[in-house]
């Protein structure tokens, strides 16, 4: 019974993509930065190879890792969740998904607000903490929807509960992912719920993503089409938009997917175990907070351990990121850098350099070999230098 555990750090990138300064992003090096808090430690993580990744010199490298480790550089254009998600599954964008710097056109937002019969506010680029402080009390006294996107290609929509039960925000979201279609399919429309008074309004759990569906077929489809369970654990199901996901559970923090994940360690099932971890980029990366970003950096490698103990002897486990959010930059956005991939099993040859990759989906192309299903996606498998001959 073969199973792959699929963990992605979100936005945990290794330095600048080669195109980097392209996308504004020259000298972005989210593990760099963060590695410089007092709070930051991964000795787990070390272990395994971290370090000793090309180009990753912010911790010690070890000397017989006991991992196989690789650089990982984004083929997509782009540089958000949704297409680094879909390139770690097979599939490339070759066309950025848009954005709005100046905010939605008229064209959107008085679609959108004929169709909820609600005003909008703010309508720019906005800080998801700080659109709450500044236009928190006026929705409350109006009943307007915030509404406002970032550098990356999203549409998101702020509603005090009390004011728009979580259910109605949702169906709120399903009417602008309805409308924001062909040019204007923006990768992720977001409900962005918060609770609280004036002065002291704070996000709740009950975020939820409306991602548009992949327009190509992924791993996701290949593995379920050959019968193969494919858990989503995080915001995967909602990256995909359910397509090619069998079973799916939503998590309220890090350590709640953490947990869930070693619950479904101690299942029996064939297939792939597909997580996003999204605390690092979502709490601290895009609020600039190098100490969070560490703390919680470091609460995973402690939770590392307990994870290698539950793998079982065909199980392979396979840890990476999918952009990156320096938060030692003055953006708060995320940043087009490059990924980590590190790979363990007890079958695999340890200590083995896979080098620089050109794609993420050198991953699906791994997952799609290991389960033997044969599906040409982007990438090149790199299983054959991880397994020894007699395997």
């Amino acid at each position: 019974m073969k199973r792959i555990f699929l963990i992605v750090l979100d936005s945990v990138g290794i330095g600048g993509a080669p195109d980097a300064a392209e996308y504004g992003d020259a000298g972005s090096n989210t593990l760099a930065s963060a590695a410089k808090s007092p709070w930051f430690s991964m000795p787990n993580m070390q272990k395994l190879g971290l370090f000793n990744i090309e180009g990753v010199d912010c911790g010690p490298a070890a000397e017989n890792p006991k991992g196989c480790y690789a650089r990982m550089r984004e083929a997509s254009k782009g540089k958000d969740t949704t297409i680094g998600h879909w390139e770690i599954a097979g599939l490339i964008s070759r066309k950025p998904l848009p954005v709005y710097p100046k905010g939605f056109p008229d064209r959107i937002i008085m679609a959108f607000s004929k169709a909820c019969g609600r005003g909008v506010l703010c309508n720019r680029p906005y800080s998801g903490t700080e659109v709450i402080k500044d236009y928190g009390i006026r929705h409350m006294e109006t009943g307007d929807l915030i509404v406002y996107t970032s550098a990356d290609s999203v549409f998101q929509i702020a509603a005090h509960e009390e004011i728009v039960p979580v259910d109605q925000l949702y169906e709120y979201c399903r009417i602008a992912r309805g409308l924001l279609t062909g040019d204007d399919g923006v990768g992720r429309v977001i409900a962005r719920p918060f609770a609280g008074k004036p002065g002291s309004f704070v996000r709740t759990a009950a975020r939820h993503d409306f991602s548009l569906e992949p327009p190509g077929e992924t791993m996701c489809d290949v593995l379920a089409g050959a019968g193969l369970s494919v858990i989503g654990v995080g915001k995967i199901n909602d990256i995909f938009a359910g397509k090619g996901i069998t079973e799916s559970v939503r998590t309220t923090d890090n350590q709640d997917g953490i947990r869930r994940t070693l619950e479904y360690m101690k299942k029996d099932f064939s297939g792939l175990c597909f997580v996003n971890l999204v605390d690092y980029d979502m709490v601290y990366g895009h609020r600039n907070d190098v100490d969070g970003y560490a703390k919680a950096l470091s609460a995973f490698d402690r939770q590392l351990p307990r994870i290698l103990e539950n793998l079982r002897k065909e199980d392979l486990l396979l840890i990476t990121a999918d952009h990156g959010c320096d938060p030692a930059t003055e953006s708060t956005d995320h940043s087009r850098e490059c990924t980590p991939l590190i790979a363990w099993g007890q079958n695999l040859i340890p200590g083995v350099d896979l080098g620089v990759r050109d794609s993420f989906g050198d991953i699906a192309a791994t997952v799609l070999d290991y389960f033997g299903v044969e599906k040409q996606l982007a990438g090149r498998s790199f299983l054959r230098n991880l397994m020894s001959a007699n395997q």
